[in-house]
């Protein structure tokens, strides 16, 4: 039996901050993830000060407002912190929110949610170290494939079609990203991308699959062309104004992880439902009268 979210009584405003505070948890625990990932330490270990070695207590881990009542510092050393670590949290805690403002069910939801983890782990690696862990992927993969068999059963009679057809979009968008990774020989896109792009496939479903792809290039166009005008911007203004920022020689040629582009591309389909065929047809530019 399907149980709606409103039926726990419970106003969605309340839920979804109940659920922001968790993915806030959530992002702190995926930061230790983050740094100790394929570095052979235990996910175990005590928190400590990168700088000075201090081991941090409880208070200082609380997220989001340790990072804002520290000022981003040590609070033993002073040494300051990255703003990955906040961004992380708070980068989790909107997700989390979203899945459960958005979802149908609570089984929806209690699926969506782990994926948003493994969505944080795998942007914030990808950027770190231009590699998508395959651990992410297969993760993501076997998640992936629940949410698409639990959609098929929706209406109570399992639908086959839908199944084959969501299973067959995956493909057609990995075939596609492995043209580019083939033809470019892997200058365009890395192989991690290919893998990652199947179960974002999934995720949004057939009808969903090629809005992903062309959004995730919109917005890598757009975020790229942002970051070399600022690097470029920084570059003309180093030494006559001070800047919060290195001046970061990024160029046409300069390697840019995709998958969080991938990413940002599932997202915008899955929660708010982006359609980039409604968004290019003639309609949507008919300006309004008045």
């Amino acid at each position: 039996m399907v149980l709606p979210l409103s039926e726990f009584g419970v106003p969605l405003w309340l839920l979804v901050s109940i659920a922001a505070l968790f993915g806030a948890i959530v992002g702190s625990f995926l930061n230790v993830v983050i740094y100790r990932l394929h570095t052979g330490r235990s996910l175990a270990g005590r928190s400590h000060c990168l700088s000075c070695g201090a081991p941090l207590s409880a208070h200082h881990l609380i997220p989001l407002l340790s990072y804002l009542a520290l000022r981003g510092r040590c609070a033993f050393c002073g040494a300051r912190f990255t703003p990955r670590y906040f961004l992380v949290e708070l980068f989790t805690a909107v997700l989390f929110a979203l899945v459960v403002a958005t979802a149908t069910d609570v089984v929806s939801a209690a699926l969506l949610l782990p994926v948003m983890a493994l969505l944080v782990v795998t942007v914030v690696y990808d950027i770190r170290h231009l590699i998508i862990p395959d651990e992410c992927v297969l993760a993501l993969l076997g998640l992936a494939t629940l949410i698409v068999g639990y959609r098929a059963f929706g209406g109570g009679v399992f639908a086959w079609e839908s199944l084959l057809l969501d299973f067959l979009a995956a493909l057609m968008t990995m075939a596609f990203f492995f043209a580019l990774w083939w033809s470019s020989g892997g200058r365009w896109i890395g192989f991690g991308d290919v893998k990652l792009a199947g179960p974002l496939a999934l995720l949004v479903g057939d009808s969903g699959a090629f809005s992903l792809v062309v959004l995730s290039f919109w917005v890598g166009a757009g975020v790229s062309l942002f970051l070399m005008a600022a690097a470029a911007l920084a570059v003309r203004l180093r030494g006559k104004i001070s800047l919060p920022f290195p001046a970061l020689p990024l160029t046409m040629k300069s390697a840019v992880p995709f998958a969080p582009f991938l990413i940002a591309g599932c997202l915008l389909v899955l929660f708010f439902g982006l359609d980039v065929l409604t968004l290019l047809s003639y309609d949507s530019f008919v300006l309004p009268s008045f």
